[in-house]
């Protein structure tokens, strides 16, 4: 299957999930699509969607474009529809049944468009049975699907999409502000702290007693000359240590002893047993498991059950994070956890600051009371991209044990910079913590994948990491700390780099 047809394809019928009500009806016949731009309604009949010659002999406004443009309107269209829906999707739509992290993508997504006289299911039942009518009678294909939806005419508004758009760009304007404003941080000449090392990796599993599998955990160790000093990396929801080898490998070759844990509950195997239909999505007990993963390593170190090449103090270590790493990055440093927001600002579509982390965030709002999780022994922490704004309000942070850098791209559209690092550091920021922020930064490539250099980030995370430990008892956060990140030269020479603290 052409791979632009089958992604359209999979959000067509998620979108479909959102929209479609529980309660029987008769079958869906019509697509309205309203275009407020040019203040008008386009109408396709689904029967006129069979076939190229079911168009032509249609009289809908698609039909009527179609014979106008010779065929060409309607073409891709026609293929799009009778594309057939992916097997798993099936057990995908049964999984995922009552999951919040579903629930909140249909609610989102049912903002797009309405079915004639009915409420959106959000639990994604009716999507499972609309998908098993439409597989009745053979393979199910988009098209198919539609036509098991009960109701008579949907309306796709896609003037609400580009209300979306719009919001999204502003989320941005604070940053870019603040990055106009501020001079880049200077780019190393030569290497940033002494001579490199060469590094040793090994794979080891680790039972945890809040687990019933193993933690798979990737060890970075310098060959020789190691400092003793422990470091831990966090990945992000569906992602694995490997997107993140790059800064253990630079981390080790200066002498850091680095562990990766793979969290099994939200890794990239669970995503794909989620998209095979053999396991749910992600559920709220992530959100207490994940920094029980890293305290759990942090006492294998301690007890001495990973067999370090060298002696390493597992009484103080810097936590790494990138997204919901970041995320157990921050609870670990004593951030804590809130219900308030996330009851209070989940159910508004219209909320100014929602963004697509939200539909994270607000999934784990029943496991708030446990995640409460700081561990003493971490005394920094580097949170890359972190969903935040609404699980740890203001005021939330008046209790860490460890300093906080906050770092974020300006043009991340997944956790974008206004409302989830921005305003909540415009607090943060009394107690010595940072925000760094990357010109042209996104969700993605601020990953450094396995380049031994670290990537975008690597002086950055270097940089704050020796100066966390170089801080003694003082690291520790307080009122009016001095910042442990000086303007060294910690900056890119990929993208721009900036300290924008003292600008907030």
């Amino acid at each position: 299957m052409n791979s632009g047809y089958r992604r359209s394809g999979l959000l067509l019928i998620a979108l479909l999930g959102a929209l479609i009500a529980s309660a029987p009806a008769r079958a869906l016949e019509e697509l309205v699509v309203d275009v407020p731009l040019l203040e008008t309604k386009f109408r396709i009949r689904l029967s006129e969607l069979q076939s190229r010659d079911a168009l032509r002999r249609g009289n809908s406004d698609l039909a009527e474009l179609d014979r106008a443009t010779n065929g060409a309107a309607g073409r891709q269209l026609l293929d799009l529809v009778q594309q057939p829906v992916p097997i798993s999707l099936k057990q995908v739509a049964e999984g995922s049944v009552g999951s919040p992290l579903v629930e909140q993508a249909m609610l989102v997504l049912s903002t797009l468009g309405t079915v004639e006289g009915r409420q959106p299911d959000l639990s994604g039942r009716t999507l499972k049975e609309a998908l098993l009518r439409a597989s009745a009678k053979g393979e199910p294909t988009l098209l198919s699907l539609m036509q098991a939806i009960p109701g008579e005419r949907m309306t796709l508004n896609l003037g609400r999409a580009r209300l979306i758009a719009g919001r999204m760009a502003r989320q941005r304007r604070q940053a870019e502000a603040l990055l106009a404003s501020t001079a880049p941080a200077p780019v190393a000449s030569g290497p940033k702290s002494g001579p490199s090392r060469a590094v040793n990796r090994r794979t080891l599993s680790l039972k945890v007693p809040h687990r019933d599998q193993p933690l798979e955990v990737m060890v970075i160790e310098p060959a020789s000359g190691a400092n003793g000093r422990l470091v831990l990396i966090s990945h992000g929801l569906w992602d694995t240590p490997r997107s993140f080898e790059g800064w253990g490998t630079l981390l080790a070759a200066r002498g850091y002893t680095v562990l990766l844990p793979r969290h099994p509950g939200s890794d990239s195997s669970q995503q794909q047993a989620v998209l095979n239909g053999q396991a749910p999505p992600p559920g709220p007990e992530e959100l207490v498991r994940r920094p029980r993963d890293l305290s759990a390593v942090l006492d294998a170190a301690a007890d001495g059950r990973l067999a370090f090449g060298a002696p390493v103090d597992a009484r103080r270590a810097v936590v790494l994070g990138h997204s919901w790493g970041a995320t157990t990055a921050l609870q670990l440093a004593g951030v804590r956890p809130s219900d308030g927001h996330l009851r209070q600002r989940c159910g508004d579509v219209d909320d100014p600051e929602r963004n697509l982390s939200w539909t994270l965030q607000c999934s784990w709002l029943e496991a708030v009371p446990k995640a409460a999780l700081r561990d003493p022994r971490v005394i920094a922490v580097g949170a890359v991209s972190p969903p935040a704004s609404l699980l740890f309000p203001r005021g939330s942070g008046s209790d860490l044990s460890g300093r906080v850098l906050v770092v974020s791209g300006s043009r991340d559209w997944v956790v974008p910079p206004d409302p989830e690092a921005v305003a909540p550091m415009r607090w943060g920021k009394r107690q010595g913590n940072q925000l760094v922020l990357v010109q042209d930064g996104d969700h993605f490539n601020l990953r450094p994948g396995d380049s031994a250099d670290g990537g975008v980030l690597g002086p950055l995370l270097l940089s704050w990491t020796d100066a966390a430990f170089a801080a003694g008892d003082a690291v520790r956060p307080r009122s009016g700390a001095a910042p442990l990140l000086t303007r060294g030269a910690w900056g890119s020479q990929q993208l721009p780099l900036a300290d924008v603290t003292p600008a907030l």
